[in-house]
């Protein structure tokens, strides 16, 4: 019955999507307070019904309710109860109503903060996100429903969940990747409204600005807890890969970067709005095309969902409609948006429309590399791969300016600044991260000439945030506001130095070990003590006994295993990594030879965490942004929304 009652709830959500979109979009003047009533109820009463539907697939889950197909497919009576919960996205038909719940709540949270816009403006935003969630749901109900059951004959057990998904990353990563991914959905509603309406101002920008902060800083936590699973779960020991499915998540977050500055322009000087509505439509449209990638069946990813191609037409259908609509308005009312602004090439915003051209190439060549293996298979003209070497051809020598550039835009005032008051301090830090680059590797490891470049740009980037830090006023409120530049972009410094050091002096070794062998990385040896059968809840493994010495002083002992999953008849290879600040020790184990031998993979990873800390830190620096904008709105500086 409950499932049941979760479909029948799906079905009541989407009537009342289609009542905010329909209710919104007639109260054209926003003067008719009847309308108004209806599109806000029905934003609330569109969570209500879907929490109802998730909850109740959920506890379908929890219950192992084997009728309904989806459970059946993604679980099992002896997977533990955190993975069973998890399962309820850890499919297609899950995901998907995942996605909408999280549409739901950000619709909602914009309908109980936006009380203080022009009701207008709020009810067009309103309007547009009921659209957008009309299109997902009919997808659901039409192609991926989660509530199908088999019945009279279903199976007495389920086929158990993925085991690369049992995983406590599946726990945080994808609702935090979603909360990015449809949090786009906010600012490209603000600018599809701006765009109907016909009016832009400064105002429009102020308001989508924190959300698109909001929704960034969930976007790029959903990307740090995806590297990081990565990492920890497949057992080749890298943090990125180039995967197709890893790159649909990084370009909406590449032109939500450039939309989070853009938007700073727009409000601050009210420059760049025909650019900032673009890249609004940009990172949203982005997230659509991510959607399709991973659950059309076009690739063959570790990472994808789906392989219908029904789903993946329905899906580019509706691609196709957001985009076209939303460029059909950008070109009928854009015009509008046209002015010649005068500013100093020496000025913030030439610093900040530097940087967005360099986001915005960066984006286009790797959806150049994402796309092009489709396209050519699409036309017929053979299969080709694009992987790791091109993407770092293209997108190491974009970056470099970017970082250099980000270090000096900050310190530069809008409009103008004489640049000769800034040039000593910046050849002295030019000269100290040279030092720094140069001295810092050479304490430590041999060095060459990538290295140097890549710390001499995160040390570039870190002392010009101290600079402007020192360099700022002292108001709390501007306080606050300084220290959310100086988190995001030391994560950014961080990010670069643990990409670095890790990609020149990491150190792997595959080996066949036999017991009591050892093995020597660094200063670190490794030896096989032993084998031993465990068992799990799901699952059976050999786990390893690897002991670790550093300088012939015992350090840690290592377990990983190499598990066999019997329901789902699939094999997974689980690493044991040992963590300090400064480097990881991970090791993985594989199949025994006949010889009692084990086949070892064995890493050395120095300042790999850096990568992630320096991810955290560009979160943070989100966040205390959005807190910013609050207790300014508080004090009725600016509007929240």
């Amino acid at each position: 019955m409950l499932p049941e009652v979760g479909h029948f709830a799906l079905i009541m959500a989407f009537c009342f999507a289609v009542l905010q979109a329909f209710a919104g979009g007639t109260n054209y003047v926003g003067k008719n307070h009847f309308l108004i009533s209806v599109t806000r109820v029905s934003a609330f009463a569109q969570l209500v019904f879907v929490t109802l539907s998730f909850v109740a697939l959920t506890f379908a889950f929890i219950d192992n309710d084997f009728s309904v197909v989806y459970v059946a497919e993604n679980s099992n009576s002896s997977l533990p109860l955190i993975y069973r919960i998890c399962a309820v996205w850890g499919a297609h038909e899950g995901s998907m109503l995942l996605w909408v719940f999280i549409l739901s709540i950000w619709t909602a949270l914009v309908c109980h903060f936006g009380r203080d816009l022009p009701v207008a403006t709020l009810t067009r935003v309103l309007s547009v996100m009921g659209f957008i969630a009309i299109g997902f749901y009919l997808f659901i109900l039409l192609t991926s429903d989660p509530f199908i059951r088999a019945l009279p004959n279903f199976p007495d057990d389920g086929r158990d969940l993925n085991p690369l998904l049992q995983d406590p990353g599946l726990v945080s990563h994808p609702p935090m990747l979603y909360m990015g991914y449809v949090g786009m959905s906010v600012p490209f509603a603000f600018a599809i409204s701006a765009l109907w309406q016909g009016k832009f101002d400064a105002s429009w920008a102020r308001w989508a600005r924190p959300w698109t902060t909001f929704a960034w800083s969930f976007l790029t936590l959903g990307i740090v807890l995806g590297s990081w699973w990565a990492y920890r779960e497949l057992g080749w020991g890298g943090w990125w890969f180039w995967d197709p499915v890893e790159n649909a998540s990084f370009l909406p977050w590449l032109a939500a970067t450039a939309l989070i500055h853009s938007l700073m322009v727009t409000e601050k000087r009210d420059h760049f709005k025909s650019w900032t509505v673009l890249l609004a439509i940009c990172a949203f449209s982005l997230s659509l095309i991510g959607t399709f990638l991973v659950r059309s069946g076009v690739l063959i990813s570790v990472h994808a969902f789906a392989v219908d191609p029904r789903r993946g037409a329905f899906i580019l259908e509706f691609l196709f409609a957001v985009i076209g609509v939303s460029l059909f308005l950008y070109a009928w009312r854009g015009r509008r948006l046209v002015r010649h602004p005068t500013f100093s090439i020496w000025s913030r915003e030439s610093f900040l429309l530097a940087n967005n051209m360099l986001f915005f190439v960066a984006m286009l060549t790797i959806l150049l590399g994402t796309l092009y293996p489709l396209l050519v298979d699409i036309f017929h003209w053979g299969k080709i791969s694009v992987g790791a070497p091109y993407f770092n051809m293209v997108f190491v020598p974009l970056i470099i300016p970017l970082i250099f550039l980000m270090g000096m835009g900050p310190s530069f005032y809008w409009q103008r600044r004489d640049p000769k008051s800034l040039l000593l301090p910046l050849i002295i830090i030019f000269l100290i991260a040279i030092a720094l680059a140069i001295g810092v590797p050479l304490i430590f490891w041999h060095s060459h000439y990538q290295v140097i470049l890549g710390l001499f740009l995160a040390f570039w980037l870190m002392l010009t945030t101290i600079y402007y830090r020192y360099q700022q006023g002292r108001p709390q409120l501007q306080f606050i506001r300084q220290w959310a530049v100086v988190f995001a972009h030391f994560g950014v410094a961080v990010t670069v130095i643990g990409v670095v050091m890790v990609s020149a002096y990491s150190e792997e070794r595959d080996l066949r070990m036999y017991y009591g062998e050892k093995s020597k990385i660094g200063p670190y040896v490794f030896e096989l003590q032993g084998v031993k059968s465990v068992t799990g809840p799901n699952y059976t493994a050999y786990q390893a006994d690897m002991k670790v010495n550093r300088l012939d002083k015992p350090l840690t002992v290592l377990h990983p295993q190499f598990r066999y999953y019997s329901v789902a008849q699939s094999v997974l290879s689980k690493t044991d990594i040992h963590v300090k600040w400064y480097r990881d020790l991970y090791v993985a184990i594989g199949q025994p030879f006949e010889d009692n031998s084990w086949s070892v993979r064995i890493y050395y990873k120095p300042f790999v965490r850096w990568i992630w800390i320096g991810g955290l830190l560009m979160v943070l620096g989100g966040f205390i942004s959005v807190i910013f904008r609050q207790r300014q709105a508080k004090r009725g500086k600016i509007c929240l929304e």
